[in-house]
């Protein structure tokens, strides 16, 4: 069982990777030691690696250095093929894990309080939650593994992560790579870290590791003034050294022995010159080796680079008014939601709250098409009144990213975006300036996410509406992303499972499906 895995260990040594084609490695001569009896989690920005580390230790790349572990590695989420969509989990569970016993998953689903009749209903029918809880079940239904779970509650419900959460912090050995706050400090007994240039591993949750960092991160930024300060005056102080070599130089221009014989030869002043400029050049070296040393101090700090947006204030105080409104699709029994009664001022920014399926993306939906964004009409019936007011400018980030193709430039003309001020918000998400170039469905699923979310941000609103605009999205970026919120105050109405984004953005929660 796992208690046999303790004090197991996985060292990386010396790690260096670089995609094909890319000047720039991933991991470069980076050496660690993990336990696999840890609860690990695994941070960093959006394009750092963690899922490209986690495909090196399953040996799905060809790398340099060493990763030395006697566990034997398995992956979440597995790979469902439009195949499984139609058949019973029950009937491929083999497919996923080889050797996998239906009574080991039947145990963990019992964990994970989900019954046995979801393994034989169609994968396709049941919702996210219930995917999610199968293949954990599935993952942990091993014995001896060490187990690599990569971002488990994307697109689940406050209650599926509630159940989640639970459940992964009784278990270990496992790395999660997760940027859900929440999820980490419940789940985990150490952090991975995937800083700007280096790789950290610390004991503790999220929060204390945050909190220790934020300490050392104010202390670093005094000594990097100090560095700052000292690399200005060795530069000063190799532009003068410099310009002594070329005085004496100069001295030989205008000189004529038979006229001016009191005035060392040309001969002797070239001599000199040449001494002086050979130890002007070992000096040099040694200044630019010192600022080397001192710029490579600056560069791992965590920048809190603050993100810019422009908010319109529309005339009217009210901007969304609800009373006791529904909607039902055309040819479904029953409503998605009905009796609603709610009101968006200028100011507020409103979270729908509720279970997958009670219908927060289809009010999102009904607010655009009310306020001119949806080019087609919702198929349904309406009852009550949703009403916006007129005039009303809406900027909108939704779950969808794959209608995105083409170049940023094109993706910034289409929007009417200032591409400076697009990649700049861009590049202070931390989008690295080498993926300007590649066309977006190329590009991940965070930074996709992140396009859509700098284009809004960059867009004069009167109201904001993002449907989970957080999933992919960095941690830090999601803290950038709450602080601009909180500083500037726009309206918005907005869906996120993120509790701790939502408690603190949020100034009005509305409760749906739970009527």
């Amino acid at each position: 069982m796992k208690g046999e895995m303790k004090m197991a260990q996985i060292r990386v040594d010396h790690l260096t990777f670089s995609y094909e084609g890319s000047s720039d490695p991933v991991f470069e001569d980076v050496s660690f030691v993990l336990d696999t009896d840890w609860k690990l989690g695994f941070v960093g920005r959006n394009g750092k690696g963690k899922t490209t580390f986690l495909r090196l230790l399953l040996g799905q790349y060809e790398y340099r250095g060493k990763i030395q572990a006697s566990a034997v590695f398995d992956y979440f989420p597995y790979r469902i093929g439009e195949n499984h969509l139609d058949q019973m989990a029950a009937e491929f569970l083999e497919e996923l894990k080889a050797g996998c016993e239906l009574w080991r998953v039947l145990v963990e689903l019992e964990k994970l309080q989900a019954g046995a009749e979801i393994l034989y209903r169609p994968f396709g029918s049941l919702s996210p939650g219930e995917r999610t809880k199968i293949l954990l079940a599935v993952l942990f239904s091993g014995e001896n593994d060490f187990l690599l779970i990569d971002e488990p509650t994307n697109h689940l419900d406050e209650a599926a992560r509630e159940c989640v959460k639970e459940y992964l912090a009784s278990k270990k050995g496992f790395i999660l790579v997760s940027h859900d706050r929440e999820l980490l400090d419940a789940c985990i007994d150490h952090v991975l870290v995937l800083n700007r240039c280096s790789i950290q591993v610390e004991s503790g949750n999220f929060s204390g590791w945050w909190e220790n960092k934020s300490r050392r991160d104010h202390f670093q930024r005094g000594e990097n003034e100090k560095h700052k300060k000292e690399i200005s005056k060795l530069r000063q102080a190799a532009r003068q050294t410099a310009g002594w070599a070329d005085k004496v130089e100069h001295t030989k221009i205008g000189f004529y022995p038979g006229t001016q014989h009191d005035r060392p030869t040309r001969a002797y002043i070239g001599g000199q010159t040449k001494k002086m400029q050979s130890r002007v050049k070992s000096f040099e070296k040694r200044i630019e080796k010192e600022i080397r040393e001192k710029e490579g101090l600056l560069a791992d700090l965590e920048e809190d680079i603050d993100l810019k947006m422009m908010p319109l204030a529309h005339h009217k105080e009210r901007l969304v008014d609800l009373r006791e409104y529904g909607v039902q699709y055309a040819g479904a029994r029953q409503p998605v939601f009905e009796g609603l009664t709610a009101a968006v001022f200028r100011g507020d920014r409103v979270a729908l709250h509720g279970p997958n399926g009670c219908g927060k993306s289809t009010l999102l939906k009904m607010l655009l098409q009310k306020g001119g964004v949806l080019e087609e009409s919702l198929p349904v019936q309406e009852t009550g009144v949703c009403e916006t007011a007129s005039g009303l400018v809406i900027s909108y980030v939704g779950q969808d990213t794959s209608f995105l193709k083409g170049g940023l430039s094109e993706f910034c003309r289409k929007r009417g975006l200032e591409e400076h001020l697009f990649f700049a918000v861009l590049r202070q998400l931390d989008f690295e300036r080498e993926q300007f170039g590649r066309p977006l469905e190329t590009c991940s699923e965070g930074q996709k996410k992140k396009a859509l979310l700098a284009a809004s941000l960059l867009t004069p609103a009167h109201l904001y509406v993002w449907d989970e605009p957080l999933n992919y999205i960095d941690v830090f970026s999601r803290m950038q992303i709450e602080k601009v919120l909180l500083e500037n105050g726009p309206s918005m109405v907005f869906v996120e499972h993120d509790k701790r984004f939502r408690e603190r953005v949020a100034t009005k929660v509305l409760e749906m499906g739970r009527m």
